[in-house]
């Protein structure tokens, strides 16, 4: 049976600024890094001679979530696909704020990329009650959310 949501795993090319973006832009706490390698790692990747590099970034004293992990396959390159809300995949990972728009401004101004201004979304009928969301990327084009939950 399934206990809980571990981490969430996200693969990177670049570890270094994908560290920085989701510290120093986002405020994740930065727990350590690790590289992975042989023959359990090749195994679990299905990939011979892989090598990988792993950080793990927490939530802080605001944010409660499970953990990122930053994955940079480091033993060749990695397939950048683009990523895309309509298509088959995991689409996004949804942050929550309570003031979407100052938290919308405040990421402009670091240079985060949106797709849109925040929108606002009435579910009542359906039983989700009334918010705002905004998708943004990160600096693999990795699509992100903000999302406020409006009582």
């Amino acid at each position: 049976m399934l206990k809980e949501v571990i981490h969430i795993g996200i693969t990177v090319t670049n570890l270094d600024n994908s560290i920085d973006f989701y510290s120093n832009i986002l405020g994740l706490v930065y727990q350590g890094s690790a590289i992975m390698e042989g023959p359990a790692t090749e195994i679990l990747f299905n990939k011979k001679g892989c090598r990988v590099k792993l950080a793990y970034l927490s939530g802080s004293e605001l944010l409660s979530s499970p953990p990122i992990e930053l994955i940079e396959f480091i033993s060749d390159d990695c397939e950048k696909a683009a990523c895309s809300l309509n298509k088959t995949s995991i689409s996004e990972v949804c942050f929550r704020v309570d003031d979407i728009d100052l938290e919308y401004n405040n990421l402009l101004k670091k240079g985060v990329k949106f797709l849109s201004t925040p929108q606002f979304f009435d579910f009542t009928k359906d039983g989700f009650g009334k918010s705002k969301a905004v998708y943004f990327k990160d600096p693999d084009g990795i699509i992100l959310e903000l999302l406020e939950v409006i009582e």
